[in-house]
């Protein structure tokens, strides 16, 4: 048994694994429990849908959860570096969502996703409007904001939103002399204090995301955010496009989000819904603060 497969036993007791074909020899691994209506969940970087292991549980008491690992992450299909196409555009990995989605047989879910995950599911909301129901963002600054409003020290202890955008394959190289040390410094560097992962969660977080493979995908999805996210969200800003379902938005008080961005003043200018909850944690909220998002979560939905 792998240490994934070990980790969903011990962590996510009675969820079913399958991979649900996208493509022909590219599949996403989904996890699922639960009847209700339908709840998606997207992890972020540098994880797997393990980081839900305090809230989908509970969660599937009320709902019929799918937790996914995204595209390029933990056991999901990876796509190589391309010259001539991003495969990491938010726009290609919520359509690919949407695809699981259906597959499954849900038309219509509410979304939680954190990080990388929330990026996916904002976008989901915005193409789809009429499948996603509710949606909840974790810690992130939707891509065109994010770059408008950097600055000095934003660069600083956001210092990897620069340096993983940097031409194939510079910073996989340089990467590639510590990967472990490199995931372990994201795992751990957004935060005041170490973040109390479980221990086999944590173990398969280095495994699933240290390989050549994911730090590729992960430096594709950064310069896809810089050199295509943006500019989907100019498009989208200049014709007045916004979120129409209701969305919470939460961030960690003692993250980088918080600490640098007008988190409220910027999602009321894309959202038509907005509500808010701050989160005594830093960036990894569902492992930091999963009692307070549970509430918050249980609330909303």
């Amino acid at each position: 048994m792998s240490i994934f497969e070990q980790a969903d036993e011990r962590l996510l007791p009675g969820f079913q694994r399958q991979f649900v074909e996208v493509e022909k020899g590219k599949s996403i691994l989904t996890l699922t429990k639960g009847e209700g209506p339908a709840l998606l969940m997207l992890h972020g970087d540098p994880q797997s849908h393990l980081c839900w292991h305090h809230l989908a549980p509970e969660l599937s008491k009320r709902f019929t959860i799918v937790l996914t690992d995204i595209r390029g992450r933990g056991e999901s299909h990876k796509p190589a570096h391309s010259l001539l196409d991003n495969a990491y555009s938010k726009r290609d990995m919520a359509k690919e969502q949407r695809q699981v989605m259906a597959a499954l047989g849900h038309e219509s879910f509410s979304i939680v996703a954190h990080d990388r995950g929330a990026r996916i599911a904002r976008r989901l909301a915005l193409d789809f409007p009429q499948q996603v129901t509710r949606l909840v963002v974790m810690d992130i600054i939707p891509a065109l904001d994010f770059y408008e409003n950097l600055n000095a020290q934003i660069a600083q202890d956001y210092f990897y939103f620069s340096f993983l955008t940097q031409e194939h394959p510079i910073p996989e190289n340089l990467i590639a002399a510590d990967r472990e040390g490199f995931i372990d410094l994201i795992l751990h560097g957004l935060s005041k204090k170490r973040v109390p992962y479980h221990p086999l969660a944590l173990k398969a977080y280095k495994e699933a995301n240290a390989t050549p493979e994911a730090i590729t995908a992960m430096c594709e999805c950064f310069r896809a955010g810089y050199y295509k996210d943006r500019l989907h969200d100019l498009a989208d800003r200049e014709n007045n496009k916004r979120i129409i379902c209701p969305t919470l938005i939460m961030w960690g008080e003692q993250g980088v989000v918080g600490k640098h961005f007008d988190v409220q003043s910027i999602w009321q200018k894309w959202c038509d819904q907005s509500f808010f909850a701050p989160m005594p944690s830093g960036h990894f909220i569902p492992e930091e603060a999963p009692s307070q998002a549970l509430e918050a979560l249980e609330h909303f939905l």
